[in-house]
């Protein structure tokens, strides 16, 4: 009997491994791996700028193509709904306005999609606040208005009938003073003398030795000034050529101090002379020449 003999199979050989391609890093993805920001914020940020491009392009070419507005406005707030929407208010120059109105202007809006707002609507409804003497409103896609504040300076306090009120060089009224925490800066009284700021400015340019003495003006009868000096005098200016005058009497006081020395008013409205009362007395003493002011006294006519 014959028996057969079964050979093994001979073991498999394992299949050779393929080798893997190397993949190559390109330069823009070695460039954003340097970035100090997360791949994520990158794309999101990305995807914001596409939406925003492809918002004011649709907008573009709906104005260009004539298609009507609400069209347009559905296009933005589209565009709003997708992220470009209002989210966050920069506000830069802000010194003393106070900040909650500005927001409340630029939050004061039909929509708060970006391509809705209207920036110079913005601009406008600041400028009619006394201290906001400029402003400018920009966009920061996809969700930032930007807003730069120039602030009016502080010249001078106003008082007219019992109130007072902080101005500008110009005049502007910027807000109302409390009288017990009035600030150091120029008093001018009277109906009108707050259209007179810059003029005023001038008058006391023109004899700077004694602008640190003068406590106020009073703006008279609408054509002239009285000045009200530290130590208590007033010294009547005339109507025409104010600044002379006060050079004129600048120099007097520089010979001789006038300030200071007991009298109670000067009267320079005419121009030929400055006159000198006595205090307690109606009597008016006729100082014509700086000679006689270095030799008079209150007591002396």
């Amino acid at each position: 009997m014959s028996r057969t003999i079964k050979r093994a199979a001979p073991p498999r050989r394992p299949a050779p491994r393929r080798r893997q391609p190397v993949q190559k890093v390109s330069f823009v993805d070695r460039m954003i791996a340097r970035l100090p920001i997360s791949e994520a914020t990158l794309r999101r940020a990305v995807t914001w700028s596409i939406t925003g491009l492809a918002a004011a392009g649709a907008l573009v070419a709906a104005s260009w193509l004539g298609v009507p507005g609400m069209v347009g406005a559905a296009l933005a707030e589209t565009a709003g709904q997708a992220g470009l929407r209002v989210r966050q208010i920069e506000i830069t120059g802000l010194k003393r306005m106070d900040r909650m109105t500005v927001y409340a202007v630029a939050l004061d809006q039909q929509s708060r999609a970006m391509p809705l707002v209207d920036l110079e609507s913005v601009r406008q409804k600041l400028l009619r606040y006394g201290w906001i003497a400029d402003a400018h409103v920009s966009r920061r896609l996809p969700d930032t208005l930007l807003i730069d504040i120039v602030e009016r300076t502080p010249a001078a306090v106003w008082q007219d009938r019992g109130e007072l009120t902080l101005i500008d060089s110009s005049g502007v009224l910027l807000e109302p003073v409390n009288p017990d925490a009035i600030p150091d800066l120029p008093l001018i009284i009277g109906p009108g003398a707050d259209r007179q700021e810059a003029a005023y400015q001038s008058l006391l340019a023109a004899a700077p030795a004694l602008k640190p003495r003068i406590r106020a003006a009073t703006w008279i009868g609408n054509r002239r000034w009285d000045l009200t000096f530290d130590s208590g005098e007033v010294l009547a200016l005339p109507e025409e050529d104010a600044p002379r005058a006060l050079v004129r009497f600048a120099e007097m006081d520089g010979a001789r101090p006038l300030l200071g020395r007991g009298w109670l008013r000067f009267d320079m409205r005419d121009p030929s002379k400055l006159v000198a009362r006595k205090p307690g007395l109606d009597q008016n003493h006729a100082l014509a020449e700086p000679a006689e002011v270095n030799g008079a006294s209150p007591g002396e006519g």
